[in-house]
């Protein structure tokens, strides 16, 4: 009886720290749109895009809150990225809060947040910035092993009154340190990973995923050349055994469902545009990989209302869209497809047998 009774107490606990470790800070919660104004040197910081080593320049970061006040907040900001950074009309930025600052606001907890926006000018790249959002916005109807994400209109003023005033939607990303402390595991920086180390029911999630959106800009495997492992993929680990891993995607403005105009395919797939679906995720077991479809399956509906209800998408690229997705479940719906266009094309069917996958 004590030990049943034990047993029982360790589970309630177990659930509270659970239930504790997914809770998101403030910022994470809601889904809707933040009014918001960043008045900084941003002739200054622009001119650093360049540079491999930037400072943050000190701005102000101001947003109104739901009862209609405004808060002010101190912030750094700097660019970021590698090919954003250098290829985009106006690079994404860094954000550095000070935490003591934003206690008891809607950025608690924030400290440095990374800042996606329009690469490029015009209507087409603020749908294309929409639709990234909403990639990361599938992948938390899927797992809670995702990035957290909020869209901001915002308000740009250079204080050194260099660039004109402009206003663009934007989101934030959810910092990894917060991720990781959110589910209970730790950041971990490796060169690569082998098959074995990777939680399979993760990975077949995210590498459906990946096929969902027809990204193939990533690696669960390994890095770029002078990168932690993996390419556009964070990798987490259990807090008391670094060989059990899990993989949580991000970056998917190379995806097929952003199709951004500067998007390819790698060089090595016989495909010739990102729109069309190529599967690169690892072999797993049929047991394990049925399993995630399912999940997946079961999400349809919800994935399918996202985009509907969507009011910054435009009509036309919901449409567009919404016949995209669709044809993905297509696949999921035909065992024969399955078998041929996932499949048949995962990579690696000895590492089934224990052999080290290869990227």
């Amino acid at each position: 009886m004590k030990s049943f009774i034990c047993g029982i107490l360790l589970c309630v606990v177990g659930a509270a720290v659970s239930a504790h470790a997914q809770e998101k800070n403030p910022l994470f919660q809601d889904h809707s749109v933040i009014r918001a104004v960043l008045t900084a040197p941003l002739s200054q910081v622009y001119a650093q895009r360049t540079q491999d080593v930037r400072i943050y320049f000190p701005g102000q970061w101001s947003y109104t809150n739901e009862d209609g006040t405004t808060q002010r907040l101190d912030v750094g900001i700097r660019t970021r990225g590698v090919f954003r950074r250098e290829y985009c009309k106006t690079p994404p930025l860094q954000l550095n809060f000070k935490k003591a600052q934003v206690k008891e606001t809607l950025f608690a907890g924030q400290n440095k947040l990374k800042m996606v926006v329009p690469c490029l000018f015009g209507p087409e790249a603020k749908q294309n910035l929409v639709l990234e959002y909403l990639a990361y916005q599938t992948l938390q109807i899927l797992t809670d092993k995702s990035f957290g994400t909020r869209l901001i209109r915002l308000s740009y003023l250079d204080s050194d009154e260099k660039l004109a005033p402009w206003t663009d939607l934007v989101f934030v990303i959810e910092d990894d340190g917060d991720l990781a402390k959110r589910l209970d595991l730790k950041k971990i920086k490796v060169a690569s990973n082998q098959f074995h180390q990777l939680d399979s029911a993760t990975t077949a999630l995210a590498d459906l995923f990946q096929f969902l959106i027809a990204n193939n800009d990533y690696s669960v495997l390994a890095a770029r050349e002078g990168d932690n492992c993996c390419h556009n993929t964070e990798i987490l680990a259990l807090q008391d055994d670094a060989d059990v891993r899990f993989p949580v995607p991000y970056d998917f403005d190379f995806s097929g469902l952003v199709n951004a105009p500067y998007a390819a395919p790698p060089e090595r797939l016989p495909i010739m545009s990102v729109r069309s679906r190529y599967y690169r995720g690892l072999c797993q077991s049929r047991e394990e990989l049925d399993h995630a479809i399912a999940e997946i399956q079961s999400k349809r509906d919800e994935i399918t209302a996202l985009f509907e209800n969507t009011t910054e998408l435009s009509a036309n690229r919901r449409k567009r869209t919404l016949q995209f997705i669709d044809e993905f479940f297509e696949i999921l719906d035909s065992p024969e497809r399955i078998e041929e266009e996932i499949i048949g094309l995962c990579r690696g069917r000895e590492k089934l047998e224990g052999a080290p996958a290869k990227d």
